[in-house]
Protein backbone atom coordinates (compact mmCIF):
# COMPACT_ATOMS: atom_id res chain seq x y z
CA UNK A 1 0.00 0.00 0.00
CA UNK A 2 1.11 4.11 -0.90
CA UNK A 3 -0.37 6.74 0.39
CA UNK A 4 -2.02 7.63 -2.29
CA UNK A 5 -4.30 5.23 -1.28
CA UNK A 6 -5.48 6.11 1.89
CA UNK A 7 -8.26 9.26 1.56
CA UNK A 8 -5.38 12.02 2.39
CA UNK A 9 -6.23 15.48 1.79
CA UNK A 10 -4.39 16.69 -1.33
CA UNK A 11 -2.34 18.95 0.31
CA UNK A 12 -1.28 16.50 3.07
CA UNK A 13 -0.39 14.29 0.47
CA UNK A 14 1.79 16.78 -1.62
CA UNK A 15 3.58 16.92 1.84
CA UNK A 16 4.23 13.87 1.96
CA UNK A 17 5.61 13.56 -1.25
CA UNK A 18 8.48 16.31 -0.80
CA UNK A 19 8.99 14.53 2.48
CA UNK A 20 10.13 11.41 0.72
CA UNK A 21 7.09 9.36 2.02
CA UNK A 22 6.04 6.98 -0.27
CA UNK A 23 5.20 3.98 1.43
CA UNK A 24 3.07 3.73 5.07
CA UNK A 25 5.09 1.64 7.86
CA UNK A 26 2.71 -1.15 9.19
CA UNK A 27 1.90 1.03 12.44
CA UNK A 28 1.09 3.94 10.22
CA UNK A 29 -1.68 1.70 7.08
CA UNK A 30 -3.23 -0.07 10.44
CA UNK A 31 -3.99 3.25 12.65
CA UNK A 32 -4.74 5.46 9.78
CA UNK A 33 -8.40 4.19 9.08
CA UNK A 34 -9.20 3.72 13.03
CA UNK A 35 -8.92 6.83 13.58
CA UNK A 36 -10.69 8.28 10.76
CA UNK A 37 -13.27 6.40 12.20
CA UNK A 38 -13.63 8.37 15.23
CA UNK A 39 -12.51 5.38 17.73
CA UNK A 40 -10.10 5.61 20.73
CA UNK A 41 -7.35 3.92 20.03
CA UNK A 42 -4.47 2.11 21.78
CA UNK A 43 -1.27 1.73 19.43
CA UNK A 44 1.69 -0.74 20.43
CA UNK A 45 4.58 -0.45 18.31
CA UNK A 46 8.46 -1.29 19.09
CA UNK A 47 10.47 2.33 18.77
CA UNK A 48 11.34 3.46 15.48
CA UNK A 49 8.49 2.63 13.17
CA UNK A 50 6.94 5.52 12.46
CA UNK A 51 4.31 6.33 15.32
CA UNK A 52 4.77 10.27 15.28
CA UNK A 53 3.09 9.84 11.41
CA UNK A 54 0.89 7.32 12.39
CA UNK A 55 -1.02 9.85 14.47
CA UNK A 56 -0.44 13.25 13.16
CA UNK A 57 -1.51 11.59 9.53
CA UNK A 58 -5.26 11.29 10.19
CA UNK A 59 -5.48 13.53 13.01
CA UNK A 60 -4.19 16.14 10.80
CA UNK A 61 -6.66 15.17 7.62
CA UNK A 62 -9.57 15.60 10.02
CA UNK A 63 -8.70 19.09 10.98
CA UNK A 64 -10.91 21.66 10.07
CA UNK A 65 -10.28 25.68 9.53
CA UNK A 66 -11.81 27.78 12.66
CA UNK A 67 -11.91 31.31 13.30
CA UNK A 68 -11.56 30.80 16.94
CA UNK A 69 -7.71 30.15 17.28
CA UNK A 70 -7.54 27.78 20.29
CA UNK A 71 -6.17 24.42 20.01
CA UNK A 72 -8.53 21.00 18.76
CA UNK A 73 -5.45 18.78 18.82
CA UNK A 74 -3.47 18.16 21.82
CA UNK A 75 -0.20 15.94 21.97
CA UNK A 76 1.27 15.23 25.27
CA UNK A 77 4.80 13.43 24.89
CA UNK A 78 7.73 13.08 27.62
CA UNK A 79 10.38 15.35 26.66
CA UNK A 80 11.53 18.93 25.50
CA UNK A 81 13.64 17.32 22.74
CA UNK A 82 10.22 14.99 21.49
CA UNK A 83 8.11 18.04 21.84
CA UNK A 84 10.47 19.96 19.51
CA UNK A 85 10.37 17.14 16.72
CA UNK A 86 6.51 16.84 16.88
CA UNK A 87 6.14 21.05 16.05
CA UNK A 88 8.86 20.63 13.71
CA UNK A 89 6.72 17.61 11.78
CA UNK A 90 3.43 19.19 12.00
CA UNK A 91 4.90 22.12 10.58
CA UNK A 92 6.36 20.28 7.45
CA UNK A 93 3.31 18.42 6.99
CA UNK A 94 0.92 21.43 6.98
CA UNK A 95 2.96 23.98 5.19
CA UNK A 96 -0.14 24.43 2.83
CA UNK A 97 -2.42 23.93 5.68
CA UNK A 98 -2.02 27.14 7.41
CA UNK A 99 -2.33 25.03 10.55
CA UNK A 100 -0.64 26.45 12.82
CA UNK A 101 1.37 25.06 16.02
CA UNK A 102 2.80 25.15 18.88
CA UNK A 103 5.28 23.64 21.38
CA UNK A 104 5.82 24.05 25.39
CA UNK A 105 7.79 22.12 28.28
CA UNK A 106 9.45 22.89 31.45
CA UNK A 107 12.71 24.57 31.84
CA UNK A 108 11.67 28.07 30.43
CA UNK A 109 10.28 31.35 31.67
CA UNK A 110 5.95 30.21 31.71
CA UNK A 111 5.20 33.78 31.44
CA UNK A 112 6.90 33.81 27.85
CA UNK A 113 5.07 30.94 27.05
CA UNK A 114 1.83 32.15 28.34
CA UNK A 115 2.18 35.35 25.86
CA UNK A 116 2.97 33.15 22.80
CA UNK A 117 -0.45 31.16 23.68
CA UNK A 118 -2.49 34.70 23.69
CA UNK A 119 -3.24 34.96 19.68
CA UNK A 120 -3.96 30.66 19.64
CA UNK A 121 -2.81 27.92 17.71
CA UNK A 122 -4.85 24.70 16.07
CA UNK A 123 -1.93 22.00 17.74
CA UNK A 124 -0.53 21.97 21.16
CA UNK A 125 2.51 19.58 21.57
CA UNK A 126 3.43 20.10 25.01
CA UNK A 127 5.15 18.21 28.45
CA UNK A 128 2.91 17.20 31.03
CA UNK A 129 4.14 19.04 33.97
CA UNK A 130 4.21 22.51 32.12
CA UNK A 131 0.95 21.71 30.02
CA UNK A 132 -0.74 21.42 33.39
CA UNK A 133 0.32 24.65 34.81
CA UNK A 134 -0.56 26.59 31.75
CA UNK A 135 -4.17 25.00 31.96
CA UNK A 136 -4.35 25.38 35.52
CA UNK A 137 -3.76 29.36 34.91
CA UNK A 138 -6.17 29.76 32.03
CA UNK A 139 -3.30 29.56 29.43
CA UNK A 140 -5.42 28.29 27.06
CA UNK A 141 -9.09 26.65 26.74
CA UNK A 142 -9.14 23.34 27.90
CA UNK A 143 -11.89 22.63 26.60
CA UNK A 144 -11.82 23.47 22.81
CA UNK A 145 -9.56 19.98 22.63
CA UNK A 146 -11.05 17.51 20.44
CA UNK A 147 -8.39 14.91 20.24
CA UNK A 148 -5.93 14.15 22.19
CA UNK A 149 -2.56 12.26 22.06
CA UNK A 150 -0.65 10.56 24.59
CA UNK A 151 3.01 9.02 22.91
CA UNK A 152 5.30 7.69 24.71
CA UNK A 153 3.32 7.12 27.51
CA UNK A 154 4.83 4.04 29.33
CA UNK A 155 7.68 5.94 29.44
CA UNK A 156 6.05 8.81 31.08
CA UNK A 157 4.49 6.31 33.67
CA UNK A 158 8.43 5.55 34.37
CA UNK A 159 9.00 9.43 34.85
CA UNK A 160 6.34 10.00 37.54
CA UNK A 161 4.02 11.82 34.95
CA UNK A 162 1.04 9.90 36.59
CA UNK A 163 -0.66 12.52 38.76
CA UNK A 164 -0.18 15.44 36.07
CA UNK A 165 -1.76 12.94 33.41
CA UNK A 166 -4.93 12.23 35.72
CA UNK A 167 -5.43 15.71 36.89
CA UNK A 168 -4.91 16.84 32.59
CA UNK A 169 -7.70 14.20 31.63
CA UNK A 170 -9.60 14.99 34.33
CA UNK A 171 -9.58 18.65 32.97
CA UNK A 172 -10.47 17.93 29.35
CA UNK A 173 -13.88 17.47 27.94
CA UNK A 174 -15.47 14.51 28.29
CA UNK A 175 -16.33 13.99 24.26
CA UNK A 176 -12.71 13.39 22.94
CA UNK A 177 -11.05 11.10 20.57
CA UNK A 178 -7.58 9.37 22.43
CA UNK A 179 -5.03 7.88 21.00
CA UNK A 180 -2.28 6.27 23.07
CA UNK A 181 0.58 5.61 21.72
CA UNK A 182 3.56 2.91 23.78
CA UNK A 183 6.25 0.60 22.83
CA UNK A 184 5.17 -1.72 25.84
CA UNK A 185 1.95 -2.36 27.45
CA UNK A 186 2.48 -2.12 31.30
CA UNK A 187 0.00 -2.56 34.24
CA UNK A 188 -0.08 0.91 34.20
CA UNK A 189 -0.91 1.81 30.36
CA UNK A 190 -3.74 -0.69 30.91
CA UNK A 191 -5.08 1.08 34.13
CA UNK A 192 -4.76 4.46 32.40
CA UNK A 193 -6.80 2.99 29.29
CA UNK A 194 -9.59 1.59 31.48
CA UNK A 195 -10.19 4.65 33.70
CA UNK A 196 -9.91 7.38 30.61
CA UNK A 197 -10.63 5.34 27.62
CA UNK A 198 -13.98 3.90 25.72
CA UNK A 199 -13.41 0.77 24.61
CA UNK A 200 -10.01 1.74 22.62
CA UNK A 201 -9.03 -0.34 19.67
CA UNK A 202 -6.04 -1.82 20.47
CA UNK A 203 -3.34 -1.81 17.32
CA UNK A 204 -0.32 -3.60 17.45
CA UNK A 205 2.76 -3.81 14.75
CA UNK A 206 4.98 -6.13 16.70
CA UNK A 207 4.99 -7.64 19.94
CA UNK A 208 6.63 -5.48 22.84
CA UNK A 209 10.34 -6.32 22.88
CA UNK A 210 10.66 -7.01 19.42
CA UNK A 211 13.91 -6.11 17.94
CA UNK A 212 14.23 -3.79 14.59
CA UNK A 213 14.76 -6.69 12.36
CA UNK A 214 17.27 -4.63 10.19
CA UNK A 215 19.39 -3.86 13.31
CA UNK A 216 22.75 -6.03 13.59
CA UNK A 217 23.48 -7.07 17.25
CA UNK A 218 26.71 -7.78 18.09
CA UNK A 219 28.36 -7.47 21.56
CA UNK A 220 32.12 -7.28 23.25
CA UNK A 221 32.95 -8.81 26.66
CA UNK A 222 34.96 -5.95 28.40
CA UNK A 223 36.65 -6.19 31.94
CA UNK A 224 36.25 -2.43 33.11
CA UNK A 225 35.50 1.03 31.94
CA UNK A 226 39.10 2.29 30.76
CA UNK A 227 39.49 -0.84 28.71
CA UNK A 228 35.42 0.69 27.19
CA UNK A 229 37.41 3.32 26.85
CA UNK A 230 40.03 2.03 24.51
CA UNK A 231 38.12 -0.47 22.35
CA UNK A 232 35.65 2.67 21.50
CA UNK A 233 38.68 5.36 20.15
CA UNK A 234 40.02 2.23 18.57
CA UNK A 235 36.89 1.44 16.79
CA UNK A 236 35.96 5.04 15.89
CA UNK A 237 39.45 5.60 14.64
CA UNK A 238 39.90 2.45 12.73
CA UNK A 239 36.15 1.24 11.19
CA UNK A 240 35.20 3.93 8.32
CA UNK A 241 32.04 2.44 8.53
CA UNK A 242 30.75 4.38 12.41
CA UNK A 243 30.34 7.65 10.14
CA UNK A 244 27.11 8.72 13.05
CA UNK A 245 27.51 6.96 16.44
CA UNK A 246 24.92 7.54 19.73
CA UNK A 247 26.88 5.71 22.55
CA UNK A 248 24.66 5.48 25.74
CA UNK A 249 25.56 5.42 28.92
CA UNK A 250 24.14 4.24 32.31
CA UNK A 251 24.20 7.44 34.17
CA UNK A 252 25.07 11.40 33.58
CA UNK A 253 28.52 10.91 36.22
CA UNK A 254 29.51 8.05 33.84
CA UNK A 255 28.33 10.02 30.23
CA UNK A 256 30.47 12.83 31.50
CA UNK A 257 33.16 10.46 32.39
CA UNK A 258 33.55 9.29 28.93
CA UNK A 259 33.12 12.68 27.45
CA UNK A 260 36.28 13.68 29.22
CA UNK A 261 38.15 10.57 28.39
CA UNK A 262 37.27 11.27 24.83
CA UNK A 263 37.22 15.46 24.65
CA UNK A 264 41.47 15.32 23.81
CA UNK A 265 40.73 12.82 20.35
CA UNK A 266 37.33 13.87 19.37
CA UNK A 267 36.81 17.68 20.62
CA UNK A 268 35.24 18.76 17.30
CA UNK A 269 33.29 15.58 16.57
CA UNK A 270 31.60 14.96 20.48
CA UNK A 271 28.93 15.89 22.11
CA UNK A 272 26.98 14.94 25.18
CA UNK A 273 23.52 15.11 26.31
CA UNK A 274 21.75 14.19 29.31
CA UNK A 275 19.26 15.74 31.83
CA UNK A 276 21.50 17.62 33.48
CA UNK A 277 22.59 20.11 30.63
CA UNK A 278 20.91 23.00 29.49
CA UNK A 279 17.56 22.91 27.20
CA UNK A 280 19.61 25.42 24.37
CA UNK A 281 22.65 23.03 24.89
CA UNK A 282 20.33 19.61 24.19
CA UNK A 283 19.05 21.59 21.37
CA UNK A 284 22.00 22.31 19.59
CA UNK A 285 24.04 19.00 20.29
CA UNK A 286 21.12 16.88 19.11
CA UNK A 287 20.73 19.24 15.98
CA UNK A 288 24.91 18.65 15.39
CA UNK A 289 24.11 15.53 15.72
CA UNK A 290 21.26 15.61 13.32
CA UNK A 291 22.82 17.18 10.80
CA UNK A 292 26.50 15.82 10.82
CA UNK A 293 28.21 18.01 12.36
CA UNK A 294 29.14 16.23 15.34
CA UNK A 295 30.04 12.12 14.63
CA UNK A 296 29.45 10.92 17.80
CA UNK A 297 26.96 12.08 20.60
CA UNK A 298 27.29 10.32 23.88
CA UNK A 299 23.55 10.37 26.14
CA UNK A 300 21.64 8.89 28.87
CA UNK A 301 17.84 7.06 28.06
CA UNK A 302 16.82 10.68 27.49
CA UNK A 303 17.12 10.01 23.95
CA UNK A 304 16.74 6.52 23.45
CA UNK A 305 12.80 7.30 23.62
CA UNK A 306 11.15 8.96 20.17
CA UNK A 307 13.87 10.75 19.23
CA UNK A 308 13.94 10.42 15.09
CA UNK A 309 17.53 11.36 14.45
CA UNK A 310 18.06 9.86 10.64
CA UNK A 311 20.98 8.12 8.99
CA UNK A 312 22.73 6.82 12.68
CA UNK A 313 25.08 3.93 11.62
CA UNK A 314 25.76 2.78 14.90
CA UNK A 315 24.28 2.27 18.42
CA UNK A 316 26.69 1.64 21.10
CA UNK A 317 25.96 0.24 24.23
CA UNK A 318 28.68 1.68 26.41
CA UNK A 319 27.00 0.01 29.69
CA UNK A 320 23.82 -1.66 29.49
CA UNK A 321 20.68 -0.36 30.77
CA UNK A 322 18.83 -2.22 33.25
CA UNK A 323 15.93 -3.31 31.22
CA UNK A 324 15.52 -5.26 28.42
CA UNK A 325 12.35 -2.46 27.20
CA UNK A 326 15.13 0.12 26.96
CA UNK A 327 17.42 -2.22 25.19
CA UNK A 328 14.84 -2.19 22.61
CA UNK A 329 14.26 1.35 22.67
CA UNK A 330 18.04 2.33 22.47
CA UNK A 331 19.00 -0.06 19.61
CA UNK A 332 16.23 1.08 17.68
CA UNK A 333 17.46 4.50 17.35
CA UNK A 334 19.69 2.91 14.26
CA UNK A 335 18.10 0.85 11.61
CA UNK A 336 15.45 2.73 10.89
CA UNK A 337 13.31 3.64 7.13
CA UNK A 338 14.25 -0.01 6.20
CA UNK A 339 18.00 1.14 6.51
CA UNK A 340 20.39 -1.85 7.69
CA UNK A 341 21.71 -0.36 11.50
CA UNK A 342 24.41 -2.08 13.79
CA UNK A 343 24.14 -1.99 17.58
CA UNK A 344 27.28 -3.18 19.83
CA UNK A 345 27.07 -3.69 23.42
CA UNK A 346 30.17 -3.63 25.94
CA UNK A 347 29.56 -6.19 28.53
CA UNK A 348 31.29 -6.48 31.79
CA UNK A 349 31.15 -9.83 34.17
CA UNK A 350 28.85 -7.81 36.08
CA UNK A 351 26.71 -7.16 33.04
CA UNK A 352 26.73 -10.49 32.19
CA UNK A 353 22.86 -11.33 34.11
CA UNK A 354 21.67 -7.89 32.15
CA UNK A 355 22.75 -9.23 28.63
CA UNK A 356 21.28 -12.69 29.17
CA UNK A 357 17.83 -10.89 30.80
CA UNK A 358 17.84 -9.04 27.17
CA UNK A 359 18.27 -12.38 24.95
CA UNK A 360 15.41 -13.92 27.40
CA UNK A 361 13.38 -11.29 26.10
CA UNK A 362 14.36 -10.79 22.52
CA UNK A 363 14.14 -14.79 22.30
CA UNK A 364 17.24 -14.47 20.22
CA UNK A 365 21.60 -14.33 21.32
CA UNK A 366 23.83 -11.49 20.85
CA UNK A 367 26.54 -12.55 18.94
CA UNK A 368 30.10 -12.16 20.63
CA UNK A 369 33.02 -11.19 19.03
CA UNK A 370 36.62 -11.33 19.76
CA UNK A 371 38.56 -8.18 21.46
CA UNK A 372 40.94 -6.82 18.72
CA UNK A 373 44.60 -8.09 19.42
CA UNK A 374 46.07 -4.56 19.51
CA UNK A 375 43.37 -3.43 22.08
CA UNK A 376 45.10 -2.30 25.17
CA UNK A 377 43.48 -3.89 28.18
CA UNK A 378 43.30 -1.30 31.15
CA UNK A 379 44.14 -2.26 34.51
CA UNK A 380 43.19 1.01 36.13
CA UNK A 381 39.53 0.32 37.88
CA UNK A 382 37.45 3.56 38.85
CA UNK A 383 36.60 4.25 42.30
CA UNK A 384 32.97 1.78 41.53
CA UNK A 385 34.67 -0.85 39.96
CA UNK A 386 37.62 -1.00 43.12
CA UNK A 387 37.14 -4.29 45.19
CA UNK A 388 35.16 -3.31 48.39
CA UNK A 389 36.98 -3.79 51.48
CA UNK A 390 34.82 -4.49 54.60
CA UNK A 391 36.40 -4.28 58.13
CA UNK A 392 35.39 -7.11 60.48
CA UNK A 393 34.14 -5.51 63.62
CA UNK A 394 34.10 -7.56 66.83
CA UNK A 395 30.81 -6.12 68.92
CA UNK A 396 32.27 -5.38 72.64
CA UNK A 397 29.70 -7.46 74.79
CA UNK A 398 27.73 -4.63 77.32
CA UNK A 399 28.41 -5.68 81.43
CA UNK A 400 25.38 -7.36 82.71
CA UNK A 401 22.44 -5.05 83.85
CA UNK A 402 23.82 -5.73 88.01
CA UNK A 403 27.41 -4.33 87.13
CA UNK A 404 27.07 -1.80 85.88
CA UNK A 405 26.52 0.70 88.96
CA UNK A 406 24.72 3.91 88.56
CA UNK A 407 24.43 6.15 86.02
CA UNK A 408 26.45 8.88 87.85
CA UNK A 409 29.68 9.87 88.74
CA UNK A 410 30.13 9.90 92.82
CA UNK A 411 31.38 13.22 94.34
CA UNK A 412 34.37 14.02 95.63
CA UNK A 413 34.34 14.01 100.16
CA UNK A 414 34.89 17.72 99.37
CA UNK A 415 31.57 18.44 97.32
CA UNK A 416 29.71 16.04 99.11
CA UNK A 417 26.81 17.79 101.35
CA UNK A 418 24.90 16.05 104.12
CA UNK A 419 21.47 17.75 105.12
CA UNK A 420 21.04 18.31 108.65
CA UNK A 421 18.04 19.23 110.68
CA UNK A 422 18.04 22.28 113.00
CA UNK A 423 16.80 22.35 115.68
CA UNK A 424 16.84 25.02 118.94
CA UNK A 425 15.59 23.02 121.74
CA UNK A 426 18.51 20.43 120.69
CA UNK A 427 21.29 23.24 120.82
CA UNK A 428 19.84 24.39 124.51
CA UNK A 429 20.31 20.94 126.03
CA UNK A 430 23.55 20.96 124.33
CA UNK A 431 24.88 24.57 126.34
CA UNK A 432 22.96 24.55 129.33
CA UNK A 433 22.38 20.84 130.21
CA UNK A 434 19.11 21.42 130.24
CA UNK A 435 16.21 22.11 127.73
CA UNK A 436 15.81 26.71 127.43
CA UNK A 437 12.44 27.22 125.87
CA UNK A 438 11.99 30.68 124.16
CA UNK A 439 9.52 32.95 126.09
CA UNK A 440 7.09 35.27 124.34
CA UNK A 441 7.68 38.45 123.78
CA UNK A 442 5.67 41.03 126.02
Amino acid sequence: MRFEDFKIEKRLLNALTDLGYTTPTTIQEKVFSVVMSGADVCGIAQTGTGKTLAYLLPLLNQWKYTKVKEPQILVMVPTRELVAQVVDTVKALTAQLGVTVMGVYGGVNINTQRLELEPGCDVLVATPGRLYDLAVTNAFKVKSIKKLVIDEVDEMLALGFRPQLQNIMDLLPKRRQNLLFSATLTEEVAVLLEDYFDNPVRVEAAPAGTPIKQVEQRAYAVPNFYTKVNLLKLLLNEDPTLTKVLVFAATRKLADALYEELEADFADTLGVIHSNKAQNDRFRTVEAFKDGTCRLLIATDIVARGIDIAGVSHVINFDLPESPEHYIHRIGRTGRADHTGHALSFVTEKEGTMKEEIEASMQQEIPMLDLPAHLQISSRLTDDELPQVYEKRIPLAAPKKEERGPAFHAKSAKNSKVNVRYSHQDAMQKKYGKPKKRSGKK
